[in-house]
């Protein structure tokens, strides 16, 4: 595919080899899951990683999964009828998702937070029986300080994302290759390259949660005298001192001789 802002392009897939090399996002042979929502997210991280893989020094495999929730008017077509004109190798999993949901959440909590639980669950079940030993995800570098400071604001814990993990079924290698890249990257990418965004229409589509919003509201407010808070806070996380912080466990590691 031919990227219009060719400038724009190159800082995105700069940024996204950067995490690659910094993280060992991806090694020879790896058949990588590539979570495709219909978001603007989703597809610059599949793009971008279809342009490095054509060149890169291992081989790799990618293939798209996308995940109909039963969202009534969800257009699972306008994704599948994109990435088959580009070549992309894709699977539409058609889930009860929505019931699970509408009969399980809680009054007054988050739909995101279940439905993306149980998208998880389908994603690694999908990845293993295609033989794809990764999962690649399309957080950006505004997901991982917004979740550090909604952990540290609503839930107690000093935690964010890992760029590379292993998931809970201890096959599964989650990556997130898109840590170095800004939402307001992404949003004018996708738009000047015609990505065919879709609502996953679920009742609160288009809406960020009351907390995340906040952080975003404190976020822009702090960008405003810094602008470059939000890869300081980044670059914090990889920058951890132990033996200034409270957590028991790791006041006695830092004491062992």
């Amino acid at each position: 595919m031919e990227f219009v802002d060719e400038k724009r392009y190159r800082k995105i897939k700069n940024g996204v080899g950067r995490a690659v090399a910094d993280f060992n996002l991806i090694e020879e042979g790896d058949r990588i899951a590539v979570a495709v929502s219909g978001g603007k997210d989703s597809y610059t991280l599949l793009h971008i990683l279809e342009a490095l893989r054509r060149r890169a020094p291992v081989k790799y495999d990618l293939v798209a999964f996308t995940i109909d929730s039963g969202y009534p008017g969800f257009r699972s077509d306008v994704i599948a009828a994109h990435l088959k004109e580009h070549g992309f190798s894709h699977h539409v999993e058609a889930t009860t998702h929505y019931d699970i949901i509408k009969e399980k959440r809680r009054p007054g909590s988050s739909y995101c937070s279940i439905c993306a639980r149980l998208k998880r669950g389908v994603l690694y079940t999908l990845a293993q029986q295609h033989g794809c030993n990764k999962l690649a995800l399309g957080h950006h570098l505004d997901d991982f300080v917004e979740t550090l400071l909604l952990n540290q604001f609503f839930v107690g814990t000093l935690k964010a994302m890992a760029p590379r993990m292993l998931a809970d079924n201890g096959a599964t290698t989650v990556i997130r290759p898109l840590v170095y890249v800004e939402e307001r990257e992404i949003i004018p990418f996708a738009r000047e390259n015609r990505f065919p965004v879709v609502c996953c229409c679920c009742p609160v589509c288009g809406k960020a949660d009351i907390q995340r919003k906040r952080m975003k509201e404190l976020l822009k407010e702090l960008e405003r005298e810094n602008p470059a808070v939000k890869r300081s806070l980044l670059r914090a996380l990889a920058n951890v001192q132990p033996r200034h912080l409270l957590d028991r466990e790791l006041q006695r590691v830092c004491e062992v001789p």
